[in-house]
């Protein structure tokens, strides 16, 4: 007797499958080079944090505080650091830390190009905004098996999963804030001869800078 899978016309599971693997085997070299880059800078920040003296460093984010935010938000983070280190857990907060930085940096190296881009370039938004729906309304862990089978085992793995989750939102922010900036601004700029270039970075992007650091607040 037939079974229903005896009967699927489409078995999509195993063309994904299959693709994954073609993949996989055929472009080795262009997935180790990719991973070259995200496991030198994150064990270059793991070093970095584990290697700073916990006195120091607490020193350091309450100072960064301060300057950035206010006297209390100081204080919290300090006191936070030191309930972390009291409860041993301060050799994997560094650990913690050292991706989450890691992270956020190809975030905004991928995610504020890539926004300009969308923004000057409607063609491009309409082809990235469903690609960016899609990223943002699938769980991270899944893309943690092709992933793993991309790059191997290991945390660069993670790194690029958690990249291909976070990126988005700056993508968007980004778009948002250049479209966002008054047209007037845009033809004052045009009207004193500047260039493209000019325009992109002394009126569009100083204008956008607080959405985008929505963005990468979100990210």
């Amino acid at each position: 007797m037939l079974d229903a899978d005896d009967l699927a016309i489409f078995p999509v599971d195993q063309w994904i499958a299959d693709a994954v693997q073609w993949v996989a085997l055929h472009l080795r070299p262009l997935f180790l080079a990719i991973k070259w880059p995200v496991e030198n800078l994150l064990s270059f920040n793991d070093y970095i944090l584990h290697e700073i003296p916990f006195p120091i460093f607490v020193v350091l984010v309450f100072l960064a505080a301060y300057r950035l935010a206010s006297i209390g938000i100081a204080v919290f983070s300090a006191i936070s650091l030191v309930v972390i280190a009291a409860i041993g857990v301060w050799t994997e907060a560094m650990t913690t830390l050292s991706l989450i930085t890691t992270a956020i940096v190809f975030c905004t190296a991928i995610g504020v190009p890539t926004g300009i881009w969308c923004a000057r370039n409607d063609k491009v938004w309409s082809v990235v905004r469903p690609v960016l729906d899609v990223m943002q309304t699938t769980p991270t862990f899944v893309y943690l098996v092709p992933v793993v089978m991309l790059f191997g085992v290991g945390t660069v793995p993670g790194e690029v999963a958690v990249v291909t989750a976070a990126a988005p939102p700056l993508i968007r922010f980004t778009n948002l804030g250049i479209r966002m900036v008054e047209q007037e601004m845009v033809e004052a700029g045009l009207a004193f001869g500047a260039d493209k270039r000019q325009l992109l970075w002394e009126i569009q992007l100083p204008l956008a800078i607080p959405t985008i650091l929505g963005g990468l607040n979100q990210t």
